[in-house]
């Protein structure tokens, strides 16, 4: 290929690799909803067409090879700024005043806008620069070598990058590619634009040196890396260690005591037993979504249960394995989505325990009245189910909490809402599912805690037993008809509180809360926790 030619198609591997990533830079921010997906598409093929449109009208009088340089050059420079600036620049764009669906436009327009229009200069330069005879021949062939290169772009960064690499150095592979290229054109003819890129060669090894120090404001970072689902970080904070997905808080462990649990809603997860007609009716038990394991290690030091997870990501069980302990536990996991694994399972299940939902990126094939169902079939006679949905439990917030609840009532006998905060603020709201159609008063439920031995005392759980759950105004979410990005949408850039329990033994009612956070680093409230004993053991299937 000529050099235009190599140009047009490293263009496009640049240009749909920023594509992809922008959705892993931009979702800890704002969510990775269909709003925040439907922007980053229109704002890059906006820009390119910009770029198209200024760069044909130029390329009789500009088009050269020197102009190609340069375009490049400036691309990967504003790469290395993103890499040094990044941050800042997605956190400035969080008070603009704009509906929740439309927040992350900005952001992506700052960030995203400029290296895409200035690419999309480079196929209309090089058409004008081609040797192919005639113009339909020419431009024929060059957006043919930059959808070429668009998709080695999608794949690449989708199946090789993002998999292995941390965004920082997917930002350094495609602004790399960019300036070597660049060079590429301009030696040995133009010495003179050599210079600038050599400059922002270093510009981008400076940038991801200094971004690499391997420490946040959250603690010390131990493992980082992007998965095929999402960015997963693994942060030491004094005695407790974090697990965090796309920026947001997911599990924690006390390192000194993995078993207790240190965020409040897990401790909920313990309720079906105090449902149970006794607590030694539920053998077997399936976690769909693993996280730090903290349900299922739990579940297996404390319960002469089955215990199996459901866990689609591989890199959450590696890390989970290798950070977590869970390796230490007798839980057999399962490298699947969990709906796949409730259709080709032959179990059968005395509680499902549904912990693979976030705030902004629900899978809605998990959340439907056909899920539900499917649910109920694998469960036994008697069998129950807990969800740990993240909503508000009142006000426009509150609508994907009211639906599931909805939809839940839809496919089983009786459906239990417990927030897990005091506040109004979006929060953990723990629905329990039983197959009975006898519902137990609060009172009940304070009388089993009481009296059975279940290793945890869940007073203060009772407490937030919530009845008359209004859902007059949502749907029943169906496998054709599930708007839970929708549902969703009234949430973004509110606050999120996780209560976290105390390291010391026992329950009170003593509460100390954190300043209020951002969308990626949720308040906390603290209250006390007990902690129990330690099993072994997990195999991977």
């Amino acid at each position: 290929m000529s050099g235009p030619e190599v140009a047009v198609f490293v263009s496009g591997v640049s240009s749909m690799g920023l594509e992809i990533l922008a959705g892993r830079v931009v979702a800890p921010q704002f969510g990775s909803s269909i709003y925040t997906w439907g922007s980053i598409i229109a704002v890059f093929l906006a820009a390119l067409s910009l770029g198209y449109h200024l760069g044909g009208k130029r390329a009789g009088t500009r088009a050269t090879t020197d102009r190609l340089v340069r375009l490049l050059v400036g691309t990967a420079g504003y790469v290395a700024l993103l890499i040094f600036f990044g941050d800042q620049l997605l956190l400035s764009t969080t008070a603009l005043p704009l509906p929740s669906r439309f927040a992350s436009l900005p952001a992506v327009i700052l960030m995203f806008g400029p290296p895409t229009y200035l690419l999309g200069f480079i196929s209309p330069y090089a058409a004008q620069l081609s040797r192919k005879e005639g113009i339909g021949e020419a431009s024929g062939h060059v957006y043919a070598l930059g959808t070429i290169g668009s998709i080695v772009g999608a794949f690449g960064t989708t199946f090789f990058l993002i998999p292995y690499l941390s965004v920082t150095y997917i930002y350094l592979t495609l602004g790399g590619v960019a300036v070597l290229t660049a060079l590429y054109l301009a030696l040995p003819e133009d010495s003179v634009s050599v210079l600038p890129a050599i400059g922002v060669v270093f510009l981008l090894i400076a940038a991801t040196t200094t971004g690499a120090l391997g420490y946040t404001a959250r603690g010390e970072v131990v493992y980082e890396t992007q998965t095929a689902y999402q960015e997963l970080e693994v942060i030491d904070g004094g005695d407790t260690r974090t697990l965090y997905l796309d920026g947001q808080r997911h599990s924690a462990m006390d390192k000194s005591d993995p078993t207790r649990h240190v965020f409040e809603y897990t401790r909920y997860f313990h309720m079906p037993y105090l449902y149970a007609s006794t607590p030694d009716e539920i053998d077997r038990v399936l976690f769909i979504g693993g996280g730090g394991f903290s349900g299922p290690k739990r579940f297996a030091a404390e319960y002469d249960a089955t215990v199996d997870v459901a866990e689609i990501d591989p890199d959450v069980v590696r890390a989970a394995e290798e950070y977590f302990r869970a390796d230490e536990y007798d839980i057999n996991t399962y490298i699947q989505g969990g709906r796949q694994f409730l259709q080709e399972t032959d179990n059968t299940y005395d509680l499902v325990v549904l912990d693979a939902y976030k705030r902004d990126k629900v899978p809605f094939q998990l959340t439907t009245r056909e899920f539900m169902d499917l649910v109920t079939e694998r469960l036994s006679p008697d069998g129950m189910a807990v969800a740990n949905i993240i909503s508000s439990p009142s006000g426009p917030a509150s609508e994907f909490y009211r639906a599931e609840y909805k939809t839940m009532n839809a496919s089983f006998g009786q459906v239990y809402a417990f927030p897990t905060s005091d506040t109004g603020a979006i929060q953990n709201i723990e629905l329990v599912a039983t197959k009975s159609d006898t519902r137990l008063t609060q009172e009940q439920l304070r009388e089993r805690n009481q009296d059975r031995e279940i290793g945890i005392d869940l007073a203060d759980a009772i407490d937030g037993y919530t009845t008359d759950v209004p859902t007059e105004d949502v749907p029943v979410l169906r496998d054709d008809r599930a708007p839970v990005d929708r549902l969703l949408d009234s949430m973004v850039g509110q606050r999120y509180v996780i209560e976290e329990t105390g390291s010391g033994s026992g329950d009170d009612d003593t509460n100390t809360t954190e300043p209020a956070a951002a969308w990626g680093d949720p308040a906390l409230t603290v209250r006390d926790g007990g902690a129990v004993t330690r099993g072994q053991g997990l195999h991977i299937r």
